[in-house]
């Protein structure tokens, strides 16, 4: 039984069955039955990748509503550095942050700085003797669901340590108990701020035995269109931000890289782009390397489907809020270990995706019936049949989830013999 809660929905009213999603899901999630998409939630690694590309917006992010903040008494926002991305001419980045206090919560603690802990932190890591390399960053939800499903071998090259807003959100309920001790556990709302639906199910899910301290999670466009009519161009800003270069740069892909002061790193994003990477990885065709930072939208987290900016406008945007801040305000100098309670512990236990059976000798004949279906099938990979390719239908039917004449290709001489012998009979 499939008990991972997910964040992308289906609207099976909107869906015309178009193939589309079919064509770009990177799991082969998705499948085509009866004229609708139908998404396998063993497969699906909440990517957002069929939000992004449905032509009739039949897939939707499912997560918080704005309303959620009256569950509780002291609501902390968490917003995600790619939120700073969404606005023109922000010349000061603590307009958002006052706009969020006019919007409804009642603190503010930026997922930026504590970008910037863990950035020290990973440098400590990575002088670490034993450790697996390259290292791979643990940041992107979706790129560790992925490895969980379909590269198990490269869990030993994880970055054992919890993602930014994780940190952000244990530093943000400890800031609010020491200054509101009046405050309960129950009373305190930790509500992140996300670009992505894939932060949603990581929050929902946990990873593997840890679980989220986020209470909830809204997206950036929901926060954007109530920012804009709060944030005034011509009011006096008091305060200054408490982070800089390195945690605004957390928003874009090779963000995270940058940071680590260090030349031997590669940096990935878009889901494609990670799959070859992973595949390159797991078989040993990739130069020697320190650290490899992999984001599932392109562009990194200002590409994910819950914002509302065009990513490259928003990277260029990021560019120039970077311009006026101090390269960092949050070190870890004086700490010569790694807080504990900043690694997740087990990693989550391994489904196999492409497993047959779970009999040895039942698998191989399925493999062999596979491989001679797939030899009589037309190898186009059209999609006519409802699955993404002819390997994935040939699998379907050796599996019993789909008939070997839905290959419209296949079938095309029988329809040509059925066609002529109505028309005979019709003659006759």
């Amino acid at each position: 039984m499939n008990t991972y809660e997910h964040s992308v929905f289906l609207d099976r009213e909107k869906c015309n069955g178009c193939t589309t999603c079919l064509r770009h899901c990177p799991t082969e999630a998705i499948r085509i039955r009866d004229n609708h998409a139908v998404i396998n939630e063993q497969r699906c690694i909440d990517c957002g990748e069929c939000i992004r590309i449905c032509p009739n917006k039949a897939k939707k992010a499912v997560y918080s509503r704005f309303d959620v903040l009256d569950k509780f008494k002291w609501c902390i926002a968490l917003p995600a550095p790619a939120l700073y991305a969404q606005f023109d001419n922000l010349d000061e980045v603590e307009r958002v942050r006052n706009g969020l206090l006019k919007i409804g919560f009642q603190d503010v603690f930026e997922v930026a700085a504590a970008a910037e802990l863990v950035s020290a932190y990973t440098r400590m890591y990575l002088k670490t003797e034993g450790i697996k390399k390259p290292v791979i960053s643990s940041a992107c939800p979706v790129v560790m669901r992925l490895i969980s499903l379909r590269y198990p071998s490269l869990k030993d090259n994880i970055l054992q340590m919890l993602p930014p807003v994780e940190i952000a959100a244990m530093l943000a309920r400890k800031s609010a108990k020491e200054q509101h001790p009046e405050l309960s556990d129950e009373d305190i709302g930790i509500i992140f701020i996300s670009p992505c639906p894939g932060k949603v199910s990581y929050v929902k899910n946990g990873f593997g035995d840890y679980e989220s301290k986020v209470d909830a999670v809204i997206s950036i466009s929901d926060v954007y269109f109530r920012l804009i009519n709060e944030m005034k161009p011509d009011e006096t800003v008091e305060t200054t931000p408490n982070f800089g270069k390195i945690g605004i740069g957390w928003a874009k892909s090779g963000g995270e890289c940058s940071a680590l002061l260090n030349e031997d790193y590669l940096a990935a994003d878009g889901i494609e782009n990670v799959n070859r990477i992973l595949d390159q990885i797991e078989n040993g065709n990739i130069p020697k390397l320190e650290f490899i930072e992999l984001n599932a939208c392109t562009g990194g987290c200002v590409g994910g489907v819950m914002t509302v900016q065009n990513p490259f406008i928003a990277k260029a945007r990021l560019q120039s809020l970077r311009k006026y801040l101090p390269v960092s305000q949050n070190s870890v100098s004086d700490s010569p270990y790694i807080p504990e309670d900043y690694f997740f512990g087990s990693f989550p236990k391994y489904t196999p995706i492409s497993r047959l059976s779970e009999s040895r000798a039942e698998s191989m004949r399925m493999m062999a019936d596979i491989q001679k279906l797939r030899e009589m099938l037309p190898g186009i990979d059209c999609g006519s049949c409802g699955a993404p390719n002819c390997r994935a239908f040939a699998e379907d039917v050796v599996r019993k989830t789909a008939n070997k004449n839905d290959c419209i290709i296949m079938m095309r001489p029988e329809i040509k013999k059925y066609l002529e012998a109505k028309e005979e009979e019709n003659d006759g």
